[in-house]
């Protein structure tokens, strides 16, 4: 692709140098906005990473995938089959992968960095604080997500250990739901989540790589040699209707978003090249797909339409070998809730001193102080809100629609203010194909966020 400049006048929002670290992937930019250097302009200036083809291609693996392949089993049955699921994945993916290389382009065409930034310089003011305000939004939910999936499997392991069935009348008052998230977020999540840097979870990244391909690997083991007392409910083979195919889109949306992620890690490759980035997320969907998709597959076809929003609660609580797979899914939840908060929070100290006007090197006497209020407050909103709202799959419906919205429409948008940037009197017909093709991409994200908004909206009222 021409290399083209977009708004080149606007000045640096700085960004961490440190591209390893999974939380600085969303942070904030700060506000500082003097303009930036010709060697930090520069493509290939100093300021480029280290990473190897092979380490962003897991780099981006790794961003992908989590705790969303438990929703995928019930995707499927959603969808109205396997056949169903797969042509929808699969169509998907096209886009996905396209979302990414679009942008590297724009953040190479803009020397900016992380998403938002990229965003701002390429959209302007407006889409910029939008975007910032949508990261926001989609890392509380999915902080939501994650109390309520510790809740799901502690649920579980508890009746085990009680050795009577989990919700049972007469059960004593600490095995109560409400209470072992409490207990566990106040314990464990909280002290994670209220310092200023957590590069002492840069280790945690593993423990949720492998936890994932454990529990992928046991449910396609469960598929192939089934427990006698596990009967799958009808598997389905058609959809019901071209709605129902449409409310599995946010589950993958929510699979697949590693957008945000994705521009750090370009710019931290040693050869930060459009062509070996379109390589790599290639790589890297095609290898998440096949996580996801033996995931979806072997647990829908082992419960059929009986298959919980959580797979893992379909299996018996006695069950050994998942209640392995549980224990790693709290585990790998409870290192990436501080992690996200993290990112909110970096987005939201971001807004807060850029409406204020203040740099960050003028308020440093008063981040303590802000930071534990802002902790505190994310914290108690996203317990309450988990404790209250027990079922995820509506939960994971409203955040997949925001993650329909970095999917689909900010690369979109970012896609049609690109091409309208350049500058040629006569458009080629490649121009006017790609500006389609984003106004494509835009309309596709804005129907999922506004279906998803509709369902959560109106079903419940209605309901």
């Amino acid at each position: 692709m021409a290399q083209v400049s977009i708004n080149s006048d606007l000045g640096e929002w700085g960004s961490s140098m440190d591209s390893g670290e999974r939380a600085r992937l969303l942070q904030s930019p700060c506000v500082d906005t003097a303009p930036k250097s010709e060697g930090e302009a520069s493509p290939e200036g100093p300021g480029r990473g280290n990473t190897s083809t092979l380490g962003a291609i897991f780099i981006v693996v790794n961003a992908c995938l989590g705790a969303g392949l438990l929703n995928f089993p019930a995707a499927f049955s959603t969808a109205g089959g396997v056949a169903a699921g797969v042509a929808l994945q699969m169509g998907m993916l096209v886009f996905i992968i396209s979302g990414l290389v679009i942008l590297a382009y724009c953040s190479q065409a803009s020397n900016e960095r992380t998403y938002q930034e990229v965003v701002w310089a390429v959209c302007g003011k407006l889409t910029g604080v939008l975007c910032e305000v949508t990261i926001a939004i989609y890392t509380f939910g999915t902080c939501i997500a994650f109390l309520i999936i510790i809740g799901d499997q502690q649920d579980k392991i508890i009746a085990v250990m009680a050795k009577e069935p989990e919700g049972a009348s007469g059960s004593p008052w600490y095995t109560d739901r409400k209470f072992t998230i409490s207990l566990t977020a106040f314990l464990f999540i909280l002290p994670l989540s209220i310092p200023r840097e957590i590069g002492f979870q840069k280790y945690a990244s593993f423990l949720s790589v492998v936890g994932t391909w454990y529990v992928t690997a046991i449910i396609i083991i469960k598929y192939i040699w089934p427990d006698k007392e596990m009967t799958p409910g009808d598997i389905l083979t058609r959809p019901a209707s071209w709605v129902a195919v449409f409310n599995a889109m946010p589950t993958i949306c929510f699979g697949f978003q590693c957008h945000v992620s994705s521009v750090p890690v370009f710019n931290s490759m040693r050869q930060p090249k459009v062509k070996t980035w379109g390589g790599v997320v290639t790589a890297a969907m095609v290898i998440a797909l096949a996580v996801y998709m033996g995931t979806g597959i072997c647990g829908f076809l082992t419960f059929g339409a009986a298959v919980d929003p959580d797979v893992l609660l379909s299996y018996p609580s006695e069950d050994m070998a998942v209640a392995v797979a549980r224990a790693f899914i709290i585990l790998s939840v409870l290192t990436s809730y501080p992690i996200l908060h993290f990112c909110g929070r970096a987005v939201v100290e971001g807004l807060w001193l850029r409406y204020q006007g203040m740099p960050v090197e003028e308020d440093v006497g008063r981040e303590r102080r802000r930071r534990v209020l802002q902790t505190l407050v994310w914290f108690l909103l996203t317990l309450l809100l988990a404790l209250f709202i027990p079922d995820i799959g509506k939960v994971i419906s409203v955040i997949g629609g925001l993650a329909a919205c970095f999917i689909f429409v900010f690369p979109g948008l970012c896609l049609i203010q690109a091409k309208l940037s350049e500058m040629e009197e006569v458009k080629p017909a490649s121009w006017w194909v790609l500006v389609s093709y984003g106004v494509l991409l835009v309309t596709l994200g804005a129907f999922i966020f506004g279906q998803t908004t509709a369902n959560a909206i109106f079903v419940d009222l209605l309901a």
